[in-house]
This record gives C-alpha cells, sequence and structure tokens, in this order.
C-alpha cells in the first residue's frame, strides 16, 4: 500500500488553469522533508493561482465529492441528527455504526483536499505580507478544522505538514484555544484593513470581500463558543459577546454561501439520485405538525403519494431499520427524496448552493446565549422569533404575514403516522417556561440549518435536543437505540501509518473512554 503519510502530510501540488489536481510520488523521504512543497514559487507569484488554491480549500472544506460527502455526512451526522433515514439494506449507518472504510475516506480527503491547500494559502500569504489574504485563510482554517475535531475529537492540527515520520493530535481543547487567537489574529487585520479585497473572484464565498470575511468571523466566533459552554462557560461567554460586539450576521446578505453551478455540482443533486435515503420520520412529525412552508423547499413529495391518508404528501422513514425489513418492506418511493434546492437540475431541480453558516443560525446562537443571561444584543424571544424569519424568507415561499402566523402558532410536532407518537409537544409560539424556549430555540434551529448536519450533529450532542425517535435497531454494542453517537472512531490507517502519533493520541486524557463512538468529545459535557 502506498505509504499514506506522502498523500496525508505532503502533496505534491499540480496546476491548471481553471482546475487544480492533486498528484503523488511514492518518494517519502523527499516529500516529508520539504517544508515548502506546497508554497510553489509559482503559486507565490501568481495572484490568480494563488486564487485558485484558495478557492479549492474553500470546496475542500464541504467535502466536495460525492462518495467523500456522502461518507463524511450523507451516511453519518445526516443520520445522527434525523434529517434522514436510510432506504438500502446495505448501509449500517443508519443503526449507529460507521465502518472504518468510511473514517478512511472522511480524514483522507480532508488531509488532501483541504488541509495541504490551507497551508499553503496561509503560508504564502504570511511570508508575503499580505495580511488580507492570511486573515482570509486562518478564518477558512478555524472553520475547516473545527468540523473535524468536532468529528473526531483530538486530531492533527498544529503539526500538519511538520515534515517528521511521526505527527501528533492536539487535543480538542487546545485548537478551540487556539481557534479562538486565529480569529482574534483574523479579525484584527480585517479590522485595521477596511474596505480590503484579495482573491477577487476566486473567493467564491464573498467574492474577496474583507468586510464580509470580519462578519463571517464574528459570527464563526460564536458558533465555536456555543460549542464550549458546558465545558468552559466563563470563556464561552467571553467569545460570544466579543462576537456580537464586533458584528455578526444579521441578514440573508450577510450569508456564507458557496455557489454551485452545472459543472460544480451540489453532491446532494447527485446523491438523490442514488436513491439511498428518504426524508427521516422526525422531520415529517416536526414539519407537518408545524405547518411548515420549508416542507415543499426541503423535500419532494413521495412518488406514491400520500400512502397514509394524513393530507401531508411529504412522508417519512424511521430510523434504524433491520436488513430483512429494508430488504422486502420497505418500498422507498413511499417516502420523500430531497426537495428542489438539492435536486440535479436533470431531475428538475436548482442545483442550490453549499450553506456554511446563515443569518438564520447565527439568531438561534444568540437565543440560546441570551438564555443564559448573556448580552446577545437582544432577549430571547427577539432572537429566538428573528431566527425563524430569517429561515423562512431564505427557504419558504411565505410572505410576512405568513410568517408571522409561523411565528406565532400554537401548532405542535405530530405523530409521523397512525399509533406513533409526536417528536415533541413544543409549539412554534415562544413559551414562558426557560427549558421550553430551550427546546424551542434548538428544535427551529435545526429545522433552520437544514441539511447542515455537522452542526445538528453538535448541537444534538451538547445540549440533547431536538427530541428525536429512538432508533429501532442498532449494530453497535456502544451506542444503544437510544442513544447518540458520540464521535467518529479513527481510521485503521493511521495506526498503520502514523503508529506513533495514533498510540500518543489515545493516552491523552480527552480518550479516556478509548477510540469509541461512545467517547464524547472535550466539549460534550451537558
Amino acid at each position: 500500500m502506498k505509504n499514506m503519510k506522502s498523500i496525508l502530510y505532503k502533496s505534491c501540488v499540480s496546476l491548471v488553469l481553471g482546475a487544480m489536481v492533486f498528484g503523488c510520488t511514492d518518494d517519502f523521504t523527499e516529500l516529508n522533508t520539504n517544508e515548502k512543497m506546497l508554497t510553489l514559487p509559482a503559486i507565490a507569484q501568481d495572484e490568480l493561482l494563488l486564487g485558485q488554491v484558495f478557492a479549492q480549500a474553500e470546496y475542500g472544506s464541504m467535502f466536495d465529492s460525492p462518495f467523500y460527502y456522502q461518507y463524511a455526512q450523507n451516511w453519518s451526522s445526516d443520520l445522527y441528527s434525523q434529517y434522514f433515514a436510510l432506504s438500502v439494506s446495505y448501509a449500517e449507518a443508519d443503526r449507529n455504526d460507521f465502518t472504518d472504510g468510511w473514517s478512511n475516506e472522511t480524514w483522507t480527503s480532508f488531509y488532501t483536499e483541504c488541509a495541504p491547500h490551507i497551508k499553503a494559502v496561509e503560508d504564502i500569504t504570511e511570508e508575503n505580507g499580505n495580511v488580507v489574504g492570511n486573515a482570509m485563510v486562518k478564518i477558512l482554517k478555524v472553520l475547516a478544522y473545527s468540523r473535524m475535531t468536532d468529528y473526531y475529537g483530538p486530531i492533527i492540527y498544529s503539526q500538519f505538514g511538520n515534515g517528521e515520520l511521526s505527527v501528533s493530535y492536539d487535543t480538542q481543547q487546545a485548537m478551540y484555544t487556539d481557534f479562538f487567537e486565529e480569529l482574534d489574529i483574523a479579525v484584527a487585520a480585517l479590522k485595521a484593513n477596511p474596505g480590503g479585497q484579495m482573491f477577487g473572484s476566486n473567493d467564491r464565498l464573498f467574492g474577496g470581500s474583507g468586510a464580509k470575511w470580519l462578519k463571517f468571523a464574528n459570527s464563526l466566533r460564536l458558533r465555536l463558543a456555543m460549542h464550549i459552554r458546558y465545558a468552559d462557560e466563563a470563556k464561552a461567554r467571553a467569545e460570544a459577546e466579543k462576537a456580537i460586539q464586533d458584528g455578526v450576521f444579521t441578514d440573508n446578505s450577510d450569508n456564507a454561501i458557496l455557489p454551485l453551478d452545472r459543472i460544480r455540482r451540489h453532491t446532494y443533486g447527485i446523491l438523490t439520485g442514488w436513491g439511498e435515503f428518504r426524508m427521516s420520520a422526525a422531520m415529517e412529525s416536526v414539519l407537518k405538525g408545524y405547518e411548515d412552508p420549508r416542507a415543499p423547499s426541503y423535500f419532494n413529495p413521495a412518488a406514491s403519494g400520500d400512502t397514509d391518508g394524513d393530507g401531508f404528501p411529504y412522508e417519512g422513514l424511521l430510523n434504524g431499520q433491520s436488513v430483512a425489513d429494508l430488504s422486502s418492506v420497505i418500498n422507498p418511493s413511499e417516502y420523500s427524496n430531497l426537495g428542489p434546492a438539492y435536486q440535479s437540475e436533470v431531475n428538475g431541480g436548482t442545483e442550490g448552493p453549499y450553506e456554511m453558516m446563515s443569518a438564520a443560525e447565527v439568531y438561534f446562537l444568540r437565543a440560546e446565549g441570551a438564555l443564559q443571561g448573556w448580552n446577545m444584543g437582544g432577549t430571547v424571544q427577539e432572537m429566538y422569533e428573528a431566527g425563524i424569519r430569517a429561515s423562512l424568507q431564505s427557504k419558504s415561499g411565505a410572505d410576512d404575514a405568513a410568517i408571522t402566523a409561523y411565528v406565532n402558532s400554537s401548532n405542535t410536532p405530530v405523530p409521523y403516522e397512525a399509533g406513533a407518537e409526536a417528536l415533541s409537544d413544543i409549539p412554534v409560539a415562544f413559551s414562558a417556561d426557560p427549558e421550553t424556549q430551550f427546546e424551542q430555540v434548538m428544535t427551529q434551529k435545526w429545522i433552520a440549518i437544514y441539511p447542515n448536519g455537522w452542526e445538528a450533529w453538535a448541537d444534538l450532542r451538547r445540549t440533547g435536543y431536538p427530541k428525536l425517535y429512538d432508533r429501532l435497531y442498532s449494530d453497535n454494542p456502544d451506542i444503544g437505540v437510544s442513544e447518540i453517537m458520540r464521535r467518529i472512531n479513527y481510521p485503521t490507517l493511521e495506526a498503520d501509518t502514523n503508529p506513533q502519533g495514533y498510540a500518543e493520541a489515545l493516552t491523552l486524557p480527552e480518550l479516556a473512554g478509548g477510540d469509541k463512538n461512545s467517547t464524547k468529545v472535550w466539549w460534550d459535557k451537558r
């Protein structure tokens, strides 16, 4: 087998105008000792090429490949957060399992398709005194690595690309400390250079606007602050209030949207054609009960029609179906596939973009902080209702009157089918009870950030909300049908190719529970 360190820690770059291709060599010694292999003079001296590397880093952070995306998100966090349920018998993922092969693809994809590009741009911009570009890539680095550590816990971070035969892992606590410090540096640089621009149209998120990256940095700071509030409340509050003071997303025009087209397609547009997953029963219970106007955007009516005769054409499947039922009883046509925003244009969809972060998410984060008495620039109710409004404005065709009616609705979730229980009993209209308010905030946030399984799973682990259905079956001895998957196991390739680093990682206090799906990551303390 090709030595994976030559892939993971020092890839060589081949650039073609308009595209980027990675290649590797078997000469591990040369690759792993050439610290500047990625910072090629051709990239450093050509702003266009540097911009292309940055663009590739943006897409790589989202696992922009159908196979990588499937393993890293669709067959993991999307299922753990019950946005979808698997409708095929040949994958165990919906029964609380995540195979070594899928972990391998997730890990390898990140350390070949994202991390090297980020390091290249960060090194080049720092060496050349490009403070605006360096600030942008630092923010992207924090986004990308935070997602990975939230999956695995300790990962390779500060020592990535160190040129050594053994690469050490960082603890998640240390990474979060560094994330906030990196954001401090980036924010200071962007504030010191108002109107700064870099990468132009190659910055697919914000068109090179430093001002927009500044808002993104503050919004991301707020997200990460909320992640750690049960692990370090004082730090969480300080960082959250700092984010609000410096300015976060407040309008859908601020949203971090990574565009796609017929050439660079949304991976869901491909995955839906494979027909392996459907709307979950949890989503049906909530969307049907709330009479949610986002349902037609999120899902298509079931191909077989309204099979249960309840007048709601969007049908959800309970998670954790048995192999036997998926093989002979479950008919996928009776359950809803993804809606037009996530369907391929070939199938009548619109090939929508990747939403990295939205104003709606930020408002719900502020509502959660306000519940703790933090200064979030408004009351819990104000932030909660603003989050709902921002989501409905961007993801439904509802007009202002319909949105107001939804916000004030006393509707509650309902059974997804006759004889089942409703997912919860909370209405949309803001409650007077603090714990109910918390559940409302997290449930509406879950609906609003769909289909961002990465963040929805993080929220589920750290808060226990939204309430979800028990799975029918679990193939995982460490995770029962009523329990939550807590992290992803490391791929065995790390034990094979980075044995010392991997062995040292397993001795870290954060992994005292072992390399298991039941071991909680550092911030998972509630």
